[in-house]
């Protein structure tokens, strides 16, 4: 702490906004590397357990950095070469979300760990705070995105069809790229929102004092959400590992886990309320756990992924949106506690209404699966078997309306529901006169 910094304190002034020596460079350091780092272990632990280590040509470092530059928001490109007589066609659009979860939540506590214990903080602190750790976060980007980019050769298959191959010249080829300058700016608007999103829930991180007035309306809601979305991991966690000790494929269940797992119990949250997912599932492509995805999505042009088309394969769907009630009653119950007693119930439910709205936005953003390749030799398609088609999207409007809907209902009886317990604000007695 510097010592104008000291003086102001001791003087009841407010800090001059300088940045104190608790979150300097070093420290910011710290953070960029314990975040990124994170995500790198989480990536390469997912892609061990998929068998990601038996890519030739010692890809494995390449496709973790590959990983952790996507589950940022980086772009990643594939590409393909067949020779003067054939064509190929790639495409891949998909963020490992377990890998994103992990370093936000790392990089979340290590901005807020040199700013606890404080009620108040400048703006200009802040911001400076918050472009240390920019500036070393994008060069170790930069290092990850530099580093993901390899090209694999494919195999035909049978000895006849390699023997075609090498008649017509066709060598098969794939690879991946990344587009560093798009990469750098959708990993620093990342950064950005995982900063922010870290002083909008944490209830002791410091705000400027033009802001304050706002964290009564914004904070509970904020924390209610995070606490939403973590829930749905947490328990798709345990049934994860419940399906690996009951029916084997741990492997396979592990990567999953560390891969993919929000991805596919965020989707579950919103196909409880009731979303719909258009998708196909073509060729060699497929979708992880549960199978009921692959059954209601493959083999046709567009299929209609709901509540509906999944329960005439499996019943217990419908298990799905009883406890999306159970969560969003939780979550209207935590926000309204954290909020002002005089807080009106229509204002918890308007609240809750807009934050899961935004929240069901995100996931509906970040949710999107994409993959395709093909490989065409003298106009005769899918040669080997190899070409394949898998996409997932959601049908946002009607998944917003649904979200508004709820968000209402849940936030005025949660609001009722937290009427009895001891909140912020609440009135009593007045105090006894010295």
């Amino acid at each position: 702490m510097s010592p104008r910094t000291r003086t102001d304190q001791a003087a009841g002034r407010p800090g001059t906004g300088r940045v104190t020596g608790r979150h300097g460079w070093p420290t910011a350091l710290g953070v960029a590397l314990t975040g990124l780092a994170s995500m790198v272990v989480v990536a390469a632990l997912g892609l061990w357990a998929a068998g990601a280590t038996d890519l030739p040509q010692d890809a494995f470092p390449r496709v973790v950095a590959a990983t952790v530059v996507t589950a940022v928001g980086g772009t990643v490109e594939l590409s393909g070469d067949a020779g003067g007589l054939a064509g190929t066609r790639a495409g891949l659009t998909v963020v490992p979300l377990s890998v994103t979860l992990v370093g936000a939540l790392v990089t979340a506590a290590g901005f807020l760990r040199p700013l606890r214990h404080r009620a108040v903080a400048g703006a200009r602190e802040l911001a400076g705070w918050a472009a240390r750790i920019a500036v070393l976060w994008l060069l170790g980007l930069l290092a990850l995105a530099l580093a993901a980019r390899q090209t694999f050769a494919l195999d035909l298959g049978s000895d006849t069809l390699n023997d075609l191959g090498d008649l017509f010249g066709v060598h098969p080829e794939v690879g991946f790229t990344t587009r560093v300058p798009i990469t750098l700016l959708v990993g620093l608007v990342w950064l950005a929102g995982v900063l922010l999103l870290a002083l909008l829930v944490a209830r002791g991180a410091p705000l400027p004092a033009r802001l304050l007035r706002f964290q009564e309306s914004v904070r509970p809601a904020a924390y209610a959400m995070v606490a939403l979305l973590l829930a749905c991991v947490v328990i798709g966690l345990v049934v994860a590992l419940v399906v690996a000790v009951t029916r084997g494929h741990a492997r396979e269940t592990l990567a999953v886990v560390l891969l993919g797992l929000p991805n596919l119990v965020w989707m579950a949250f919103t196909l409880g309320l009731g979303a719909t997912w258009n998708g196909r599932v073509q060729g060699p492509f497929g979708l992880p756990m549960p199978q009921v995805l692959d059954e209601v999505l493959r083999g046709r042009q567009t299929a209609a992924l709901n509540l509906r088309s999944m329960a005439e394969y499996d019943g217990r769907v419908w298990w799905l949106v009883v406890v999306d009630a159970v969560l969003l009653l939780g979550a209207a119950f935590v926000m309204a506690a954290r909020s002002p007693a005089r807080t009106r119930a229509w204002r918890h439910a308007v609240h809750m209404a807009v934050a899961l709205v935004l929240t069901v936005l995100a996931i509906c953003l970040v949710g999107r699966v994409s993959a395709h390749y093909g490989l065409t030799v003298l106009g005769i398609n899918d040669l080997a078997g190899l070409s394949g088609d898998l996409f997932l999207h959601p049908e946002v409007w009607s998944a917003l309306g649904l979200a508004a809907l709820w968000g209402l209902v849940t936030g005025f009886l949660g609001a009722l529901l937290a009427r009895p317990v001891h909140r912020r604000g609440a009135t009593g007695p007045p105090p006894a006169q010295g």
